[in-house]
């Protein structure tokens, strides 16, 4: 393994997007929490605007008055790549990631650097594994997908889940999510354009699946469930085709801890039938006008990419995600809750991500992987310390 990064490296952690709206909050979450000995920086398109976020930072935290700024843009392959080589961990939020992640994926992955972004496009992650798997199993950079909302909860709630089951016998999980959440410009841009891409979503999970290494002796999978009232929680249970549920796979077929046949099942959990009912007609009907676009074009146009939820609205808002998880003769309901997860909770995830990437002891990982595989319980302890709750719910 070609490991490059290392004290060499100007910085241990390196911010890209930290302008926009999730990228703020993440900066700040690093301002307040960061160890001292944390070398890290803001990067992004404008000097300016960088600037400006370095002064509010240091408004509030003075020892970020000289915070490193480094200019990059996603269309600038030298720009990108001179960020890569500058840092030993690369968080990035700069979406929709299939128009402008890629350059920083393959910068990151010949540069031996560690990469997590905030990613929920199913085609983009499998177009990266596709494209850039190989060459960071070569240099040892870890490429980490998904490290918001999108997928951490249900990646590490499974996983907590299944420690709590035998062992070396078949398991299931289902996931029940609930939340009260907004969303941002740039959320809703990425759910657009990923739905209006169904096509090219097919063809790059093809692709993948040629690549990918079959698993042998075992079995890994995550249907997609029916709609169908849950009493384990007391609500209709709407089956949610995001990418979670392959993320959570893709930890279950690396790691065998799993057992010999893993499946998982994920939904959204919704109290009233009406609610029910009409929140599918809604997304049916969202999905369809994806897929024409001058249509797509006016949907994205209604939310400016940038802009969010104040900090009143989300310190209203919440999630909940209930597991239930079977397997050997024994049933454990398991939780992970929090605040508004869409934003300072997401903020919360990527900063705490690439921290644990860059300064705790991990298991020995390269290429693409989840945060399950990569960072397991260094990565749930971690969020148990900043405040996200991980339970035993009840269990017998």
């Amino acid at each position: 393994m070609d490991k490059r990064h290392g004290t060499e490296r100007a910085f241990d952690v390196v911010l890209f997007g930290a302008t926009g709206f999730v990228g703020e909050l993440t900066a700040r979450y690093l301002a307040a929490h960061a160890p001292a000995t944390c070398r890290w920086a803001l990067a992004g398109r404008s000097m300016d605007r960088l600037e400006r976020l370095r002064d509010k930072l240091a408004a509030e935290h003075p020892h970020c008055a000289g915070l490193p700024l480094l200019t990059a843009d996603a269309a600038d392959a030298g720009s990108v790549r001179a960020l890569a080589e500058s840092a030993r961990v690369v968080a990035t939020t700069v979406g929709p990631y299939v128009w402008y992640g890629e350059p920083l994926v393959a910068a990151c992955a010949e540069a031996g650097t560690d990469y997590v972004d905030l990613t929920g496009e199913p085609e983009f992650v499998d177009l990266m594994y596709v494209r850039h798997d190989a060459r960071a199993r070569e240099t040892g950079a870890r490429i980490v997908h998904a490290c918001g909302f999108d997928s951490v909860p249900h990646d590490l709630g499974v996983y907590f889940t299944v420690s709590r089951l035998p062992r070396e016998v078949p398991l299931t999980v289902d996931g029940f999510v609930r939340s009260n959440a907004f969303f941002s410009g740039g959320t809703f841009a990425s759910a657009i354009t990923a739905m209006g891409r169904g096509r090219q979503m097919r063809d790059a999970a093809r692709e993948r699946r040629l690549h990918e290494p079959r698993l042998v002796g075992r079995r890994a999978r995550a249907p997609l469930g029916a709609p169908r009232f849950s009493r384990e929680t007391g609500a209709w249970a709407l089956p949610l085709p995001t990418l979670d549920a392959g993320v959570v796979a893709r930890s279950a077929a690396a790691l065998p801890r799993y057992g010999p046949d893993f499946r998982y099942r994920h939904y959204a959990a919704v109290k009233a039938l009406p609610m029910a009912l009409g929140g599918t007609a809604a997304m049916g009907a969202l999905f369809g006008l994806a897929q024409v676009p001058p249509a797509r074009r006016w949907l994205m146009d209604r939310y400016e990419a940038g802009q969010g939820p104040d900090a009143e609205r989300r310190a209203r808002s919440w999630f909940t995600v209930r597991f239930v998880g079977e397997g050997g003769g024994r049933r454990v309901f398991t939780e992970v809750s929090g605040g508004d997860p869409g934003y300072d909770e997401t903020a919360k995830m990527l900063a705490e991500s690439a921290l644990c990437l860059a300064f705790d002891t991990l298991p020995p990982t390269a290429g693409q992987v989840t945060t399950a595989v990569a960072m397991g319980d260094a990565l749930l302890e971690r969020l148990r310390g900043a405040g996200i709750r991980f339970r035993v719910a009840d269990s017998r």
